[in-house]
């Protein structure tokens, strides 16, 4: 999963660090939480400052870096990026530069790298399509990753930015929802005929998967990054047992947000399938 740095040293256990700049995340933080269901974790959302794919390279660096260091203040010794632009704009940076000063025995991973690596094994044609948010098909990062882990692959990235308003707003399994899907579906496609499998390149996505699934062609493979990262996860921690060690196991989970902690909670209900109790922070 990305940038190795040095092997971590003794800490005290704590909760795997889940970041998102709103809901997204909580797909991956639910696979995470079925693969390793003893694990505590601490799911972050950014809502206040949300939605992040538009904005720029500077803020989203600046917002993730902040998130970070507030989910190593309450003891995570790893955190994830479940976000498709924070691991596009921040992760490299913060991995390179900040680590070193801030906790080089702490790690920070994201969701692009451990999807890169699986789509080798199901592309026959070596094209790749991305769908993903604005920011995150600017920032070339999946391009950069597919073509440096696969030579010779071709990536073809589509934005599809009114996604996210619709899964956020609940209209996921409407009828409108589909023209949407259709659209950029489409839009992907047309470029390039070749394209064999397609990456669902933000994590709100899956939850409209039963309409993607419907308007890509049989033959298509479509990849969601939850089950992805939870399985790479496992296998990073099994190679690095001194950070495997440094995860508490009690099971349990804390959601925070930095705005409303109650609309946070509903909202989460549509991700999760089931209800939750949310707090409220600040982290600027």
């Amino acid at each position: 999963m990305d940038i190795q740095l040095p092997g971590p040293g003794v800490m005290n256990p704590g909760p795997v660090g889940v970041f998102d700049s709103g809901f997204g995340g909580l797909s991956v933080l639910a696979d995470l939480q079925r693969a390793l269901p003893q694990a505590d974790f601490i799911y972050l959302g950014d809502n206040a400052r949300a939605p992040y794919g538009t904005r720029s390279f500077d803020a989203v660096y600046r917002f993730t870096l902040e998130a970070v260091e507030r989910l190593f203040a309450m003891g995570c010794p790893l955190v994830i990026l479940a976000c498709n632009t924070a691991s596009a704009k921040a992760l490299r940076n913060i991995q390179q530069r900040d680590l070193p000063r801030m906790s080089p025995d702490r790690r920070v991973l994201g969701v692009i790298r451990p999807t890169a690596e699986a789509v080798g094994g199901l592309s026959r044609t070596g094209v790749v399509g991305v769908l993903g948010t604005p920011g995150t098909v600017a920032s070339g990062s999946y391009d950069i990753e597919i073509e440096k882990l696969h030579p010779g692959f071709r990536v073809v990235a589509e934005a599809a930015p009114m996604w996210v308003p619709v899964v956020e707003q609940g209209f996921a399994g409407s009828p409108g929802a589909d023209w949407f899907v259709d659209e950029a579906v489409g839009r992907l496609l047309a470029r390039d005929s070749r394209i064999d499998t397609i990456i669902l390149g933000c994590t709100h996505y899956p939850l409209l998967y039963p309409k993607i699934r419907a308007a890509v062609p049989r033959g298509i493979s479509i990849v969601s990054q939850g089950p992805i990262v939870a399985e790479s996860l496992i296998d990073y921690l099994r190679r690095h047992p001194a950070m495997d060690a440094a995860i508490s196991r009690g099971g349990a989970t804390r959601y925070l947000t930095t705005d409303d902690a109650g609309m946070f909670a509903r909202q989460a209900g549509v991700f999760l399938g089931r209800e939750i109790m949310a707090e409220s922070i600040d982290i600027a």
